[in-house]
């Protein structure tokens, strides 16, 4: 296994961490985790020297809390950084903030996490948890010892991700990103902000919920005329470990394959690992599947800002993104448009049409509107 720097903390990490979000299922229920061939698939990735687990309260409907805990306890609790998340979403007081941590902790097995983030922050809800107090609280929990460090997990834009870091000295954040994602969200400008404060990066759906492991037919013959000899999927990550800025990488894996391809994959990263040739054939396939969106939008955020404050391109954005990477992209794409504030949502349209007459492509916004929530309503 290859390791590298968390950041400022100068804490070795695998290149590899393993994310608890998609472990395998029985019956087609999230909530039952099959508890065996996970248990087998999280000890294989530590005994091969994957030494950073994350899950988040809830994963499988919550049973991935408790399921981790109990595979941890087996005596896999110390040769891990073992990384929880708050649910802001549901902090309603500030006595939350005790009572999610400390539920967590029972839930997991153990008297601190070495992570611990406040799970999927935007500007609404990191306004809504400063005026509760989170700033003090964090000081006091870290000096309990209840947890060793404390991030955040992002879904908004770059402008609120280098806000929220100039707000507190994070030593560690978690952010989605990918080659399809250098201009959405954090991104890579946010990447390097972050960087350059030394605030150890995470990064999740290195995949695009398993998108860029299925190339559609005009991305798959770029690959296959290329002749690379590596997998979409070894090609999409070590993109990411190519980059000196990305600390860990964290794979959501749902079979034993995946695992064994995956670490097998972190085995031979390291930054600048990939050719010129690579990068060019990545940025072939970046073209490629940017022309399977079906909303021509490019991001050039001339119909904002709209009176109403929808936030246009980042659910087109979404939208465009579930029609172009299948059905796991499609259900990622569904949970950030719902953890997206109401008022964000397409769905909060007017239709008082001021957008559409300064669109350069000349895009019916307030018809794709309609067609993006009941995309991700239904």
């Amino acid at each position: 296994m290859q390791y590298r720097t968390l950041g400022r903390l100068q804490t070795k990490v695998s290149a590899l961490g393993f994310g608890t979000m998609r472990l395998p299922i029985l019956g087609g229920v999230e909530a039952q985790i099959d508890e065996a061939q996970a248990t087998e698939m999280i000890a294989y990735a530590i005994d091969n020297g994957v030494n950073y687990v994350d899950t988040g309260y809830p994963y499988h409907g919550g049973a991935s809390e408790p399921f981790v805990g109990r595979v941890l306890s087996q005596g896999y609790r110390d040769k891990v950084l073992l990384a929880a998340k708050m649910p802001t979403w549901a902090v309603n007081d500030a006595s939350d903030f005790d009572r999610f941590l400390n539920e967590q902790l029972s839930r997991l097995h153990t008297d601190h996490f070495d992570i611990y983030l406040l799970h999927c922050l935007h500007a609404g809800v990191w306004a809504k948890l400063r005026a509760l107090g989170i700033r003090e609280w964090m000081e006091r929990a870290k000096a309990d010892g209840r947890f060793v460090q404390l991030g955040f997990s992002f879904h908004d834009s770059t402008e609120v991700f280098r806000q929220i870091l100039d707000d507190y000295d994070w030593p560690i954040c978690q952010i989605q990103y990918n080659y399809m994602n250098e201009d959405f969200q954090a991104g890579t400008e946010g990447l390097r902000y972050a960087a350059s404060k030394g605030v150890a990066v995470v990064v999740m759906e290195p995949l695009q919920g398993g998108g860029l492991t299925r190339l559609p037919e005009p991305a798959r013959l770029l690959f296959d005329r290329a002749a690379c000899t590596r997998t979409p999927a070894d090609l999409a990550l070590q993109w990411l470990w190519h980059k000196p800025e990305v600390s860990i990488v964290l794979s959501g894996m749902s079979s034993m394959e995946q695992v064994r391809q995956n670490v097998a994959t972190a085995n031979h990263s390291g930054v600048g690992v990939l050719t010129p040739r690579e990068l060019e054939l990545v940025d072939g396939i970046q073209r490629s599947l940017e022309g399977l969106r079906p909303i021509p939008c490019t991001q050039c955020r001339y119909c904002m800002p709209c009176p109403h404050g929808v936030d246009i391109p980042l659910n087109f954005r979404l939208y465009n993104d579930a029609k172009a990477f299948g059905p796991n992209s499609a259900l990622l794409s569904k949970n950030i448009y719902l953890m997206t504030p109401e008022a964000a949502r397409s769905g909060s349209c007017e239709t008082c049409g001021e957008c559409e007459p300064k669109c350069p492509q000349g895009i019916e916004i307030a018809a794709w509107h309609k067609r993006v929530h009941k995309e991700f309503t239904a």
